[in-house]
């Protein structure tokens, strides 16, 4: 029996590995618990590439162990939209769930494409959706129309999948670009071709032996009914040969499921999930979900809880409900 193949057109897109390099940075600050710091953009993970990045809005989802945030960077001029991966439990518990995850909702519009509900309802079922629509409208407003940069990593990434999807259908793929590391596959193959047709511009990153893209598992003899992933991939590597060390940045191809690229070795590296080009991207306290808030916010923005929810923004913060947006 035959692999799918993914029908891909990517308008011409390709990979930017100085702009991989920089997101990825984005990708780490977002982990940060100490909210008054990556609010005020002074934590230890904000500095280097990402420095002169103005924060519009931090969400929190406290319950659900959820964090991301928006604002605006210079370098890209480019809103960033990033997506803190699953600290609820330990990374090896999180990752052994990804085992069982079963394709049950059917993404809106798609009769054939289906993904899981976790993943699903993690971005639309949260505040996460209404608060990020919102920022980038204000945004807008703020500094003009400019393109959009989601990142995320590990459940992040899958969560910036969604989010970029959703911000593409609504607005525009030309307005979006979406660049994830070490995400695991999110829907089957009917959701993945709608995926690389309603964002075309997307580089999914993948580490050396990483086990979370190997996640849910990829079953080519189920045909619809396995997890697939969308393209593209860029698998980062080494090779070593004698006393060199070469580091290389493999663009697969458009199937999503380039046997040559990430698939072609055994993964099951937790280790290499929680680095991607030198970037440490896990919480500082791993396996917690705790979040710091300074009582000196107050003088930067609004501060709103409710329903376990932790919003800190830079504008005046009103309750909308998120059919509204």
């Amino acid at each position: 029996m035959k692999e799918l193949r993914m029908k891909q057109s990517d308008g011409g897109y390709s990979y930017n590995s100085t702009l991989a390099h920089i997101l990825v940075e984005y990708a780490s600050a977002v982990y940060t618990s100490d909210l008054t710091s990556l609010l005020k953009w002074t934590c230890p993970r904000c500095e280097g590439h990402t420095k002169g990045f103005q924060m519009i809005e931090i969400i929190v989802d406290v319950e659900k162990c959820l964090q991301a945030f928006v604002g605006v960077a210079p370098d890209p001029r480019s809103i960033i939209i990033a997506f803190r991966g699953t600290q609820e439990h330990s990374a090896s518990n999180w990752i052994e769930d990804l085992f069982w995850k079963q394709l049950d909702v059917t993404y809106p519009g798609m009769p054939d494409a289906m993904v899981h509900h976790g993943f699903y309802s993690a971005y639309y079922n949260t505040t996460l959706r209404h608060e990020i629509l919102k920022s980038v409208q204000w945004a807008w407003k703020t500094y003009g129309r400019l393109p959009i940069n989601v990142v995320g990593h590990s459940m992040g990434g899958a969560l910036a999948s969604f989010c970029a999807l959703d911000l593409s259908v609504k607005w525009g793929s030309h307005k979006v670009q979406l660049i994830t590391f070490g995400q695991p596959r999110v829907g089957n193959p009917a959701f993945a071709e709608y995926f690389n047709e309603q964002v075309p511009r997307t580089i999914r990153v993948t580490h050396e032996n990483d086990i979370v893209p190997h996640l849910p598992p990829y079953f080519y003899y189920l045909g619809e009914w396995t997890y697939h992933h969308f393209a593209r991939e860029v698998w980062l590597r080494e090779t070593i040969v004698g006393n060199v060390v070469t580091r290389n940045e493999t663009v697969c191809d458009c199937s999503g499921e380039d046997p040559t690229c990430s698939r072609s070795v055994y993964g099951r590296s937790v280790a290499d999930h929680l680095e991607y080009y030198g970037v440490n991207l896990h919480a500082d306290s791993r396996g917690t979900c705790q979040f710091v808030i300074g009582a000196s916010n107050s003088a930067y923005g609004d501060i709103l809880q409710f329903d376990g929810t932790i919003i800190l923004s830079r504008y005046p913060q009103k309750r909308y409900p998120v059919e509204s947006i």
